[in-house]
Order: C-alpha cells, then structure tokens, then sequence
C-alpha cells in the first residue's frame, strides 16, 4: 500500500509549487487544508512564507498545531520547508516575541544587517553529519533561499547543514523522522527535486 504525503495548507504561501515538486520525483503529495485530516496521512510536509507569529496563530486556530506535535511524537516522518523549519524551534523574535511548536529546542533570530536582508538567491550547504535527506547530494552544493531570519538550535546534534551569510546559521535540522530546511527545494532544480525523492523514500520506508 502507497505511503500518503500530505502538505498542509495553513494559509502562508503558495504549495502547488511544492505539490508539483512531489509529483516530478514520483512521489505524489496532496494539498489539505483541514486539520482533522492530518491523521489520515503517513507523512506531513510544512511549507510557508511569510511572519512566524502570523503562521503559529493560523496553526493553533485550526487545531493543526497540537495534531502535526501527535504526528510528530508518533515517529511519523515530517518536512518542514522555509518557515515550515522555523516553527518547529520554541520561540521566534520576529516582530515580537512568539512561541513555536517546541519540537526542537532554540530560537529564531534575525539575520545581520551586515549582510543583505533578505537572503535571497542560491547559496551552499555544508553538511555537518550524515542523513539520509540528503542521500546523494554533493556537500557544499547550492540550494534557493528567501528568507530575513534563521534558526539557533540549542543542541549542535540536531543540525544537518549550515550556509554563510555574515554568520553561519542552521540551514538544515534533522531529529529522527522530523526534518527542516531552510532552503526551498521546490525551487532548487535537481538537487532541491532529490531532496524531496529522499523524503518520499524516507516515507515509503517508514
């Protein structure tokens, strides 16, 4: 029996570009909008653009917060994209203070304002440590990023790849099944496509 991907729809960006990702790579996800499907799928991808405190109230209102934690803590396999990584930290300082899902513990900071804000363009990620997301992607190969702040795990163990603009921020997280990154693979030709084959093998193994 086929493994269900599903992307949540939580209002913050446009999924179909991420949707067609999964398509091109064989392994087909389908965009839901209601948080009491969650259960009914294997595997969830969380992507967005946009504010963190905007995207934790629309997951909180609609239920979908305390549901992707159960997926999450059921050892189900998770992708979160862009701001989809950020919220899985405790807490963001984008304009304001805004508690996140917890899943990992640290904060999202803003980037220098040494550097250009917004990070915008493609960059490398070098790989920490080993992890099948990444399975057959060169280190230090490029990947499209869009976005103003990164993430500062508390635990070094938890970050797969870091990228430098002024400093050099977790680009990549991982925690058994769950992983994040802050790059969009939708966007990011055959390496961001080989990203999302990983994931939807990770699924089909789970």
């Amino acid at each position: 029996m086929n493994k269900r991907i599903g992307i949540l729809d939580y209002g913050m960006g446009n999924l179909r570009s991420v949707e067609k990702g999964f398509e091109k790579v064989g392994f087909p996800a389908e965009v839901f909008r209601e948080a009491g499907m969650m259960a009914e799928f294997d595997a969830i991808v969380l992507p967005g653009v946009g504010a963190f405190g905007d995207a934790m109230k629309s997951l909180q209102q609609s239920g979908a917060g305390i549901l992707l934690l159960k997926h999450i803590e059921e050892g189900k396999p998770f992708l979160g994209i862009c701001l989809g990584m950020q919220v899985l930290f405790d807490q963001s300082e984008e304009h304001g203070l805004f508690k996140g899902l917890g899943v990992i513990s640290g904060c999202v900071k803003k980037l220098p304002k040494s550097e250009k804000v917004p990070h915008m363009g493609w960059n490398i990620v070098t790989f920490k440590k080993k992890s099948e997301i990444f399975e057959g992607i060169p280190d230090n190969s490029r990947f499209y990023f869009v976005h103003s702040y990164f993430c500062v795990p508390e635990d070094d163990s938890f970050v797969l790849g870091k990228t430098p603009h002024g400093i050099e921020f977790a680009s990549a997280v991982g925690k058994n099944k769950v992983f994040g990154v802050q790059f969009h693979p939708e966007k990011s030709s055959i390496l961001g496509l080989k990203v999302l084959r990983n994931f939807g093998r990770i699924v089909s193994s789970a």
